[in-house]
């Protein structure tokens, strides 16, 4: 049960109209931490607010690619946002894993949740959401020392108690407005997307790709950050975009100990 779940993370909810959720930190968050933390609550966020932005998102990570797309922001200036999956292919406290995670974060990067194993979320209850949600926060949070305030739904799929569970861990759920279809289309064909979308002339750019697809990282992402910074966007994560901080705390990373693993942390559906 989610109590038992969860024993280290307290939620909870007034009641479904409360403007804000409390949550209670779990006893290892860093001294100083307010024991509640305000959001804004049961958000859905699906484009960027800040004019002449780009948010170049990227799901279905920690990927070896990482490296690629990274080093292509970087050397143009810019930043991006990685949603992160917990044990859906290979275990994200991995040596491998968890250094990308930890590389993505210390370049400057968002790092955030895209839940632990890819399940539909509106197929879930209430307490497999939470299990879904807070074991991927807390890989997050164990690596890098920040606590993320960004979940992607995995398929962008999400119902009113999606919404009311990532209120009350104090998460904007986010999801996208431009889809690159890296995951179904060949490179020439999302380079056309992304020129067919610069040519349109939006305010600003919440784009889904992933860094999983080797033609996505390698080949289309160097291509639309040049034609992106070319038009005069600026590249930024997704709470950049937003106007919104990226963590809801950060402090030290933890030391890699015994619960560095992924044992015991499915959600049983």
């Amino acid at each position: 049960m989610f109590g038992s779940i969860l024993r280290t993370l307290t939620v909870g909810l007034v009641a479904a109209s409360a403007s804000v959720a409390a949550v209670q930190l779990p006893p290892h968050a860093p001294r100083g931490t307010s024991e509640h933390y305000r959001r804004t609550p049961g958000q859905v966020v699906t484009k960027c607010t800040v004019p002449n932005t780009v948010a170049l998102t990227f799901d279905d990570g920690p990927w070896v690619y990482l490296y690629d797309v990274s080093k292509a922001l970087i050397a143009a200036g810019g930043k991006g946002t990685f949603f992160f999956r917990g044990g859906a292919d290979g275990c994200i406290y991995n040596e491998a894993q968890a250094k990308r995670v930890k590389y993505a974060y210390d370049k400057g990067h968002q790092v955030a949740s895209h839940t632990w194993a890819h399940l539909n979320m509106s197929s879930l209850n209430w307490d497999q959401l939470h299990n879904e949600m807070w074991n991927v926060e807390e890989a997050i949070w164990k690596i890098t020392g920040a606590y993320p305030s960004f979940v992607r739904p995995p398929y962008g799929e999400y119902n009113p108690t999606v919404v009311e569970a990532a209120r009350a861990r104090g998460q904007t759920i986010a999801l996208w407005d431009f889809d690159s279809l890296d995951w179904s289309l060949d490179a020439d064909s999302i380079k056309k997307r992304y020129k067919d979308l610069v040519d349109s002339r939006p305010s600003n750019v919440n784009a889904l790709n992933h860094e999983v697809h080797q033609h996505s990282a390698q080949v289309v992402i160097p291509y639309a950050i040049d034609i992106l910074k070319k038009a005069g966007y600026k590249l930024v994560t997704l709470a950049e975009c937003l106007g919104q901080p990226a963590y809801q705390f950060t402090g030290a990373p933890a030391a890699r100990d015994a619960s560095w693993t992924c044992e015991g942390k499915a959600t049983k559906v």
